[in-house]
């Protein structure tokens, strides 16, 4: 049985390596896109079970970035857990555009989730 393949797209180096470290100890095959435009390319590439996408990156937002993946009909189809540093503003503005799934990070990689 193959690991399911999660595509993390995230501009903070530590933070990536915090989801490569807690994601592979639970037999997930990881890949990174540090930023907007190169989101889409390694989703093509790699075709991920599960995309866990910042929503503050540089060269473009995540809400930019998921308009690109759902205009692509394979990517459209692959679920999106939204990734935001934990702030209050921040948090309100996921739910105002309704973000189904929120991980809110915080420096010492202890998160929350709310669906």
């Amino acid at each position: 049985m193959t690991n399911k393949k999660i595509l993390i797209v995230e501009d903070d180096a530590d933070v990536r390596l915090g989801y490569q470290i807690l994601l592979k100890a639970n037999h997930y095959d990881t890949f990174f896109a540090a930023d907007s435009s190169s989101a889409v390319s390694e989703a093509r590439k790699h075709k991920p079970d599960l995309i866990i996408l910042d929503l503050g990156l540089p060269a473009g937002d995540g809400f930019i970035v998921l308009e690109r993946f759902r205009g692509n009909t394979n990517l459209a189809v692959i679920p999106v857990s939204w990734c935001l540093a934990a702030t209050c503003m921040a948090t309100r503005n996921a739910r105002s555009r309704r973000v189904p799934r929120l991980l809110c990070k915080s420096r010492g990689m202890t998160m929350s989730c709310w669906r």
